[in-house]
């Protein structure tokens, strides 16, 4: 069998708009590509392809699915020969074999590493709201920095009390191994047996990985003590690589997909200050220089980055060593250099939102050409010193891999430059072939100089370096906060295996899509679930005694419990399967993972699940131009969740309503009638009280 890394590393290296471009047109229409379908013939375009979620789905045919199912349903392959030619694609070596009781140890230690970090950044977070000390101190410095509540969430951000082991007796407590403790670096043991959290009296920024598991974290100190560093990383560890993660990827990948553009900026808060000032395609590198793998994760998303860099001596040469990478991974690099003395946040909080982003829109500048003004600027009249510039650009010009790029490159820096062109393109050419000899050398070591410098470079497919930077496929999900009685979240068992490791869902009858009455209340609910039933809503409750409170619970908890509560089944059995797999996870405590459905072996749910899941909610623009305020869905979030459990109540209230009228009718008996007319009183009363809620008219 193939192993479970080696399917993660073919998973995560495989873009599925490549994949599939190989065998279709594709075009791009806003976040998405469409075509004419491969699997039917049609004339006008219902193939669509969304590489932010990895799918496909035809909205002619029906099928869908990620680029495995593509492939299998294209090429007629099966589940492990498609994986193969992703792997040959890609360039991974596939290892076949039987996991090893080593390699199932080092996984169970990679989920109880994850455990542990996501435990930790729960209590931090907490402390900001339920502890005096975090309020008064962490939270009041976030709030001093211009972070709202909303955005502080939205990062997770927390802060560590300024004591020897709080954290780590806490989590001791809660049946963390010191062992573990000590691997996710949030705790040091001392030789004489002593041990300390690692991030006391700092703010703490968790790190996330791709998939919006905690990996890592960043502490800052809120002291002027010189002697301690500013920030504090997590060290190194099985689930935590510095190089191989991006600060704010997994907020910010959606918004990267739909800009088709990343920013790119030095620091965690400078990350968090884009966001909130509604630059959400932001990322940061994570307390290092920026690094190959963490430009191929960009590259995922977009091809185009936008380098935001401090405008300080400090900052120029940073965002020099950081275009030089991304160049050489084919990105179209763009850069905005701030005033000497601020960065995104300072700017963010002297001149406001609307200025930041008029001002990264306003200074933005092609690389090439700017690195090409600003040596220009540098050498005056110096001859030889403008040689030196000629060379220092003609490398950068090297470094990009299209061919057409580079001739318009050579083409706007001979003009401004003021020189001949054949001169800049002789110099390009001894730079290519110097790095294309340098290349040779370094894959061939053994081979004569000779040969390495006649030899022609071969080009290669990178491969994939982000096994530690996605979710293990058969890791645990924690749902917190705890939710309508769920168990204790940091108890639960793991999630079932991944979708595309062979599937053991039970098999439905196929179901016919025929539309029927409760079609759009039934859809809309299994909508709410798969698109935004991790999401977090707020529900307002009464007590007893008439007192108020609003809390905050999973989308998904709260549809399961409200629907399980009123014993509400689903006419359609695909619906119906759905909720029974989210019922079963939420009444244990956990959270579903959704894109399981888009490889469910039964293929009405998995055309179903991947229609629902296809495309993101978006609200035309039209409406801003038209001066009309629309909510976004997240906005709207819990009155959506309300509105569709309520609706769905109201057409079974009717229906039994209906039903109990017949059984009347049918009815000689007095004693038994009257039982009817008590029970249709009942459900006139629920009715009413559901129009209300719905504000709608009584019939």
């Amino acid at each position: 069998m193939i192993n479970q890394e080696t399917i993660q590393r073919i998973l995560d290296a495989t873009h599925i708009e490549e994949v599939v471009g190989d065998f279709v047109s594709l075009k791009r229409r806003g976040a998405n590509y469409i075509a004419c379908c491969p699997f039917h013939d049609e004339k006008t375009p219902s193939f669509n392809v969304n590489p932010a979620r990895g799918i496909f789905k035809c909205f002619g045919c029906g099928k869908g699915g990620d680029a495995v199912r593509f492939l299998m349903e294209l090429d007629h392959l099966s589940y492990p020969d498609a994986l193969r030619y992703l792997a040959k694609k890609y360039n991974i070596t596939i290892q076949e074999e039987e996991l090893s009781d080593e390699q199932k140890e080092r996984k169970n230690e990679r989920d109880s590493l994850f455990h542990c970090s996501e435990f930790a950044q729960k209590y931090f977070a907490d402390l900001l709201y339920n502890n005096e000390m975090g309020s008064a101190i962490g939270l009041s410095y976030f709030h001093q920095r211009g972070m709202t509540d909303e955005i502080i969430q939205k990062f997770g951000l927390g802060y560590c009390l300024d004591e020897w082991d709080n954290f780590t007796t806490h989590a001791r407590a809660n049946g963390y191994s010191d062992t573990v403790l000590e691997k996710t670096g949030l705790t040091i043991f001392k030789e004489d047996g002593k041990s300390y959290d690692r991030f006391r009296g700092r703010v703490m920024f968790p790190i996330y990985t791709i998939s919006g598991r905690v990996q890592g974290f960043s502490g800052r100190i809120l002291t002027n003590d010189k002697t301690k560093a500013k920030y504090v990383n997590s060290p190194e560890s099985d689930i935590y690589l510095k190089k191989n993660s991006l600060y704010g990827i997994y907020q910010a990948k959606s918004s990267i997909v739909k800009a088709d553009k990343c920013y790119l900026v030095e620091g965690n808060v400078d990350v968090v200050s884009m966001h909130q000032s509604g630059v959400t395609n932001t990322v940061a590198s994570c307390g290092t220089s920026l690094t190959e793998q963490q430009a191929r994760m960009i590259a995922r998303f977009s091809k185009n980055v936008t380098v935001v860099y401090d405008g300080d001596a400090a900052g120029i040469k940073a965002t020099l060593r950081a275009v030089n990478i991304l160049l050489e991974e084919g990105m179209h690099v763009r850069m905005v250099l701030f005033p000497d003395g601020d960065d995104p946040d300072s700017f963010a909080q002297k001149h406001g939102s609307t200025a930041l982003q008029e001002y990264l829109r306003d200074h933005e500048e092609n690389f090439v050409l700017y690195k090409t003004r600003l040596l220009l600027d540098e050498v005056k009249r110096d001859p030889i010193r403008k040689a030196q510039a000629l060379t220092e650009i003609v490398q950068t010009i090297a470094l990009v891999p299209d061919m057409l790029e580079r001739t318009e490159y050579v083409r706007l820096c001979a003009s401004l430059l003021n020189m001949p062109e054949p001169t800049i393109q002789t110099e390009l050419a001894k730079a290519l072939a110097n790095r294309s000899r340098k290349q040779y050398e370094q894959q061939h070591p053994n081979e004569t100089g000779t040969v390495a410098k006649t030899a022609t470079p071969t080009t290669t497919t990178p491969t994939s370096e982000t096994s530690s930077m996605v979710v293990d496929p058969q890791g645990n999900i924690k749902a917190a906060p705890n939710t309508l009685g769920a168990p204790d979240p940091n108890e639960l068992p793991p999630l079932p295996e991944h979708p595309s490791a062979v599937p053991q869902q039970p098999r439905v009858e196929p179901f016919s899509p025929t539309l029927h009455p409760d079609d759009t209340q039934e859809r809309k609910i299994i909508d709410l679930l798969l698109n935004q039933g991790h999401m977090v809503m707020d529900c307002t409750m009464t007590d007893d005694e008439g007192n108020t409170k609003t809390e905050q619970f999973f989308v998904e908890a709260v549809i399961v419990n409200e629907l399980l509560g009123d014993h509400i089944a689903f006419d359609d059995p695909r619906y119906q399967t759905i909720f029974n797999d989210f019922a079963q996870m939420v009444t244990s405590g956990q959270l579903v993972d959704a894109s399981s459905y888009i490889n469910h072996n039964d293929d009405a749910i998995r055309e179903l699940a991947t229609s629902l899941m296809l495309g993101e909610r978006q609200i035309s623009p039209q409406w801003e131009k038209k001066h009309v305020v629309t909510p976004k869905p997240e906005q709207r979030l819990s009155q959506d969740v309300l509105y569709a459990i309520r609706t769905l109540k109201l057409r079974r209230l009717d229906h039994k309503i209906q039903t109990n009228g017949r059984q009347f009718q049918l009815t000689t008996n007095p004693d038994d009638q009257m039982l009817l007319v008590q029970e249709k009183m009942h459900l006139v009363r629920m009715r009413q009280k559901l129009c209300e809620q719905l504000n709608c008219i009584v019939n």
